[in-house]
């Protein structure tokens, strides 16, 4: 087993853990020979969630599996793994390669990650100081991220896989395999700045977009009015050439916004400045409110 010394770091603390994979994005990945960032999408996914609650991660375990072992291919995913893990500050502590003949067709491997964080108890977001009127700021997602690949690759597939297509200066490829925005550093030194008790709640943009995400931070008998920012391009392309409806975008997709700050109102600018301040682009994107009939209601 991997140890991990925890003394002398916290006073009274809680353990905040979570596990993730990437989806099938890992299918496009080895569709266009890509394996140098995937390994950042898996420890992002897992870092994101543990981060909502304020934790701060501590260590990365990976699971890498596959038919028969390609040892470039490896390399690259867990180079990309330490990658992430430097970005977010966490110790990549262990791992498993399996090597599994008939699982897996040649080429083909699965990735899962697991990770361990640390929050003080005192410091521990929940949400249970959401109250009605907080503003909801959204930070920007560096794309996708590691939702909705199965749609994504269904649409690529669909438009003949035009990987040059140009997006403002981007190739179509590259926007489609970006890789998932770490948010844990500047959003940790956000909340241990001066402005860090203003935040009430946090949401990581993951599966169920901005429907079924945010309003899980938000306790009962309070709801959200959501307006979406416009599109970036690699949003617009995928809505255009699959004939996406917005509410089918906005339940797939983070549509341009990954992590979600729920800011008290009065506070709402001041957070809004040290977001510019740690250089986190980011948008005013609605409120909580009373529950209706609808507790998210997006316009």
């Amino acid at each position: 087993g991997a140890l991990f010394d925890l003394s002398g770091k916290y006073r009274e603390p809680v353990l905040v853990s979570g596990t993730d994979g990437v989806g099938t994005k890992l299918k496009l990945a080895q569709q266009l020979g890509r394996h140098d960032t995937i390994g950042i999408d898996l420890v992002a996914m897992c870092v994101n969630d543990v981060l909502v609650q304020g934790a701060e991660p501590l260590f990365f375990l990976d699971y890498f599996a596959t038919g028969k072992l390609d040892i470039d291919t490896a390399a690259a995913v867990v180079g990309g793994i330490a990658r992430g893990c430097e970005e977010a500050g966490c110790a990549l502590i262990g791992g498993e390669t399996a090597e599994m003949p008939d699982m897996y067709p040649p080429g083909e491997y699965d990735l899962a990650g697991f990770t361990v964080g640390a929050v003080e108890k005192s410091e521990l977001r929940d949400g249970s100081r959401v109250g009605a009127g907080d503003v909801l700021l959204g930070i920007a997602s560096t794309g996708p991220h590691s939702n909705g690949y199965s749609l994504v690759r269904r649409i690529y597939d669909r438009a003949g896989r035009p990987a040059d297509t140009d997006l403002g200066g981007v190739r179509l490829m590259d926007a489609l395999m970006a890789p998932t925005a770490l948010y844990v550093k500047p959003v940790l030194d956000l909340l241990r700045g001066g402005q860090g008790d203003a935040i009430h709640g946090m949401a990581h943009v993951t599966g169920g977009g901005l429907t079924e995400n945010i309003i899980r931070v938000v306790p009962d008998g309070l709801g959200l009015e959501i307006e979406v920012p416009p599109l970036p391009p690699v949003f617009e392309w995928l809505q255009r050439e699959g004939a996406v409806p917005a509410p089918e975008m906005w339940r797939t997709f983070n549509c341009g916004i990954g992590f979600v700050l729920v800011v008290a109102a009065d506070r709402a600018g001041a957070v809004g400045a040290e977001l510019d301040r740690l250089g986190l682009a980011h948008h005013a994107i609605g409120r909580v409110v009373p529950a209706g009939s609808e507790r998210v209601r997006i316009g």
